[in-house]
């Protein structure tokens, strides 16, 4: 039996009128057995604590109940700035059983990115860390709609101390939330312009039945490890909905920053199953001594965010014996595409459509287009939607109605279809290269440049030439035991004609200290891009 497309044929997405995640989830799996492990929670100071899906209830009652005294009410938009702090969790879920609007940020915001989050969704409450406490405290006056401060750790004149919020009786019942209601309101950083206001409804989290069950392959006794920082719309996907709508425990590790050998050595010690992470985490982790750690009960890994290289792929894989599976979606969806149960992978593919996704390549008409094609990944939301998709973009009509054409919603990135089914990435809209006839997607060449041991991170872009039009440019920052040169920008540029067709090469090839980056950790290849051609 083909086991993916026996789920793909029979899937049925569920469609309820009503539904609250922190009544329907969480408080089932907290019924159903009080002592059911929700979290593993650990700190860089060794310290570790432990959740049950009641304790995460009954917090998330006395929040809600707390934050309903101060104000609060069902539709209000609440701002939670935290690492991962277990209160993210315990917040996160009183926003939802109120009916509030949660709205997550980065911690790593500036004061004016924190003014400009607040204003534009005319945030009622903000919760966040003592570091973010200041940096509101500098712009409080410009954000007039903040009813209420709460500050999870220490205390802060004019501020709420989380810890009283946690004083309340563990008794608020959950609003009954129509699955259509707004639940939450993700900013979500482009090439372009603004963030912009990423508005889903309670029925997003029926969404990531498919990434739970299909993508990350978890069930109830899984000890799952998401790295998504809780900024991020990742962190909704595998680091929330997903695993608890699988009755799977969460391992979370709170600390300042990353550290690829403390990851290792805690995917040793604990016995985590499956494993999260951005492509960016798994260059990294390769470039450790991974032979000097074991993985015991590790079984499935995955990866989101951008393509993952199909080199970094095959290091994971000599190493552990498993193939990291690779997913695509947006802020704006639950997985679209992947690696599923059943799909057998195919390094550099973005794998098949998830169950409940009718996923094609279409023309600039919405015409899907024949096999080998490119065109754009585009999501068929006619006659009805698939379950997980945004609302809307907040107050912005005019780029809401732009993501759809006829019966699909385009995701602005372009991709072909093989005659297997299997889909492969080229760009972005807006990054394909064009240089003496020649259409080069950037991921092509980035893939072969990360594959240089002296690569730690690269991105391409176009750059204006006199002959050619446009001529590949790589920007490049290099792994610590490599220095700029000359020789060595020729030995990259050489290596990129060796394993790709010759006319891919960066014919213009600059080292960098970092790359500009959204907040969400996507590279602002634009920014580059309008460098390059603003010098011409």
């Amino acid at each position: 039996m083909d086991i993916y497309q026996d789920a793909y044929d029979n899937f049925q997405w569920q469609r309820p009128e009503y539904y609250n995640f922190a009544r329907d989830v969480i408080d089932n799996w907290a019924e159903q057995d009080p002592t059911k492990l929700a979290m593993i929670w650990v700190d860089d100071q060794g310290r570790e604590e432990h959740r049950s899906f009641k304790d995460i209830s009954d917090a998330s009652k006395r929040v809600a109940s707390a934050l309903q005294q101060q104000g609060i009410r069902a539709g209000d938009r609440v701002v939670l700035m935290l690492g991962r702090q277990i209160a993210w969790w315990e917040v996160f879920t009183a926003c939802i059983r109120m009916g509030a609007v949660v709205s997550p940020g980065t911690v790593q915001l500036s004061s004016k990115d924190i003014a400009y989050r607040v204003n534009a969704a005319e945030a009622r409450c903000i919760i966040t860390d003592s570091d973010n406490a200041k940096k509101f405290d500098e712009i409080e006056s410009n954000c007039p709609t903040i009813h209420s401060k709460v500050i999870v750790e220490g205390e802060r004149d004019g501020w709420i101390s989380y810890p009283s919020l946690l004083q309340q009786p563990a008794e608020f019942e959950a609003v009954n939330t129509r699955a259509d209601d707004e639940a939450m309101c993700y900013f979500t950083s482009g090439t372009t312009g603004f963030p912009k206001m990423c508005i889903h409804n309670h029925s997003y989290a029926l969404g990531h039945e498919t990434t739970g069950k299909y993508w990350l392959d978890l069930g109830q006794d899984d000890l799952h490890w998401n790295l998504s920082d809780t900024g991020w719309a990742k962190a909704a996907w595998s680091s929330y909905f997903a695993p608890w709508l699988c009755g799977a425990t969460l391992f979370t590790h709170h600390c300042p920053s990353f550290d690829p050998v403390e990851t290792l050595q805690l995917l040793d010690k604990y016995p985590i199953t499956t494993f999260c992470g951005a492509p960016t985490i798994y260059r990294v982790l390769v470039q450790q001594e991974l032979q000097q750690f074991q993985f015991k009960q590790l079984r499935h890994c995955v990866s989101a965010g951008e393509p993952l290289n199909p080199e970094v792929m095959e290091t994971w894989k000599k190493v552990t014996g498993l193939t990291i599976k690779d997913g695509y979606g947006q802020t704006e969806t639950v997985v679209l595409c992947g690696s599923f149960s059943g799909v057998e992978p195919r390094f550099g593919s973005m794998g098949k459509p998830a169950p409940g996704i009718k996923l094609a390549v279409v023309d600039e008409n919405g015409l899907e287009l024949e096999t080998g094609q490119e065109g754009d990944i585009a999501v068929k939301v006619k006659p009805e939607a698939p379950q997980g998709l945004f609302r809307e973009y907040k107050n912005e009509a005019e780029k809401t109605a732009a993501t759809f054409r006829g019966d699909w919603y385009i995701t602005g990135d372009r991709a072909t279809v093989d005659s297997e089914g299997y889909f492969w990435f080229v760009s972005r809209n807006d990054d394909v290269i064009l240089s003496s006839g020649y259409r080069i997607g950037p991921f092509e060449v980035e893939s072969a440049l990360i594959e240089h041991p002296a690569v730690m991170e690269s991105a391409v872009v176009s750059s204006p030439d006199p002959d050619r039009g446009e001529v590949v440019k790589a920007f490049v920052v290099l792994s610590a035991d490599y220095q700029a040169g000359e020789e060595l920008k020729r030995e990259l540029q050489n290596y990129v004609k060796a394993v790709t067709a010759p006319y891919k090469y960066p014919r213009r090839l600059e080292f960098v200290d970092e790359l500009p980056k959204t907040v969400s950790g996507k590279i602002r290849r634009i920014e580059l891009r309008e460098k390059e051609w603003a010098t011409s």
